[in-house]
C-alpha cells in the first residue's frame, strides 16, 4: 500500500450525493469518513484474511500520516 489517499470517482446521483451530505453533517461526519467506515465494515465481515490483513494494514498508515500532520481536520457545519 501506498502512503497516500486519492480522490476516486464514482457515479451518484446530485440528490443522493447532496442528501448524504445533509445526513452526514447532522451526524457529525463528513461523506468521506462515513463511505471508509462502510468500506472498513464490509471488507472485515466479508473479506478474506489477506484482504482484512490489507485493510488493516491501510488504516495503520493513515493514523501515521495523521499523528505526523496533527491529526484530522476539524469538521465545521456548513451555514444555512
Amino acid at each position: 500500500m501506498g502512503d497516500t489517499t486519492k480522490p476516486r470517482q464514482v457515479r451518484i446521483p446530485d440528490g443522493y450525493w447532496a442528501t448524504y451530505e445533509t445526513v452526514c453533517a447532522r451526524l457529525g461526519r463528513t461523506r468521506a469518513e462515513d463511505i471508509n467506515d462502510h468500506i472498513r465494515a464490509l471488507v472485515e465481515e466479508h473479506g478474506t484474511p489477506e484482504e482484512i490483513r490489507l485493510i488493516e494494514q491501510a488504516d495503520h498508515e493513515l493514523a501515521q500520516r495523521r499523528s505526523r500532520k496533527g491529526g484530522r481536520p476539524s469538521i465545521t457545519a456548513p451555514e444555512e
